[in-house]
């Protein structure tokens, strides 16, 4: 299937995994890659040394294109893009907003730049900076999220700009890539499905918990932002967080992660900029990390955040990637020839 995502990034099918820390890993990505979407390396949760060794990992499984995230706001995003382009790197994405002058040397260097985004006003700043496409996520994604509807947000953006137009946020099957079609992206993001592949490092007792939810809940008091993940005990528990409560998970990421408490503020206050928290969630935003690893990395379901998109309740196995994306295309063709009456 020929859209404008596939003629711009050089994927076979127009489908994309998006980056997930502790889940979208080399394997993951390569996998992806591989089986004709495009998988994208999530390196906002690794150091400039783990990234570079994921890329090559990359690399040498597959020769497709693949891409990678990074956070822009990081005092060492401008290294990670130096190492990007140094790798051959085919896409940057970016967690949280990008920055203009980091779009401006990728560009330069020849790497296609398609951050996220959750507004409308979002994608017509990104696109006026030169941008090679968007992803538009609707609010029933997972993780970070917004509060309008895939359904409104997509068509809002795919008129407000003359960039290719990516769609995420509740989509998991061939249907949903025709829809997607029909309002006019040129493919789908998918996280919460990707997650639930046989390719996904996620820990086997996590995933389990992953199949057998039904509900997933919006909160920000992960780290101040709206953070859509499963609603379980523990996801409950931040909505009743306080200091207190802050502060210990914080003293646990600073053991973990062998960071100082300074070190940590000064983590905590640069996710405030912009944004009305309290100290609570300050402390909460610099240790989101280790809240995330404890479910992804360590098995830890009753302990950490499990992002997850409101999919999750429609999503029953875990296929390898090759095959989830073979079964979306087929899907995708029938529906396409139903539709056309043939």
């Amino acid at each position: 299937m020929r859209t404008a995502l596939t003629d711009l990034v050089g994927c076979r099918y127009p489908i994309v995994q998006t980056g997930m820390g502790y889940v979208a890993g080399a394997g993951l990505a390569a996998a992806t890659s591989e089986a004709g979407g495009l998988g994208v390396i999530a390196a906002a949760t690794m150091s400039v040394p783990e990234m570079t060794t994921a890329i090559r990992a990359v690399k040498e499984r597959t020769g497709a294109p693949f891409g990678v995230n990074i956070r822009s706001d990081a005092d060492d995003a401008p290294e990670r893009v130096e190492v990007m382009i140094r790798e051959g790197v085919k896409v940057a994405s970016f967690a949280l907003a990008p920055r203009r002058e980091l779009i401006a040397r990728l560009q330069d260097a020849g790497v296609v730049t398609i951050p996220s985004v959750g507004a409308r006003r979002h994608a017509e700043k990104v696109a006026a900076w030169g941008v090679d496409a968007v992803i538009v996520q609707g609010g029933e994604g997972g993780g970070h999220t917004g509060p309008l509807a895939t359904t409104l947000l997509l068509p809002q953006v795919v008129d407000a700009v003359d960039i290719p137009v990516i769609a995420a946020g509740g989509f998991f099957d061939g249907r949903g890539l025709v829809a997607a079609l029909a309002y006019g992206a040129c493919g789908i993001a998918m996280g919460t499905r990707f997650l639930l592949t046989s390719d996904s490092p996620v820990p086997d007792e996590v995933k389990k918990v992953y199949l057998a939810a039904t509900e997933t809940l919006v909160t920000t008091k992960a780290d101040g932002v709206p953070h859509r993940m499963l609603k379980t005990p523990f996801a409950e528990s931040l909505e009743r967080s306080r200091l207190l409560r802050a502060v210990l998970n914080g003293a646990r990421f600073k053991r973990l992660s062998g960071l100082s408490w300074a070190r940590m503020l000064r983590e905590g206050r640069r996710m405030r900029h912009g944004r009305e928290l309290t100290w609570a969630q300050v402390l909460q935003a610099a240790n989101t990390p280790v809240l995330l690893r404890a479910a992804m990395v360590d098995g830890r379901a009753d302990l950490g955040v499990m992002a997850a998109g409101q999919v999750v309740s429609v999503i029953h196995d875990l296929p390898s990637c090759e095959e989830l994306i073979t079964r979306i295309m087929t899907e995708a063709k029938a529906t396409l020839s139903h539709l056309s009456g043939s």
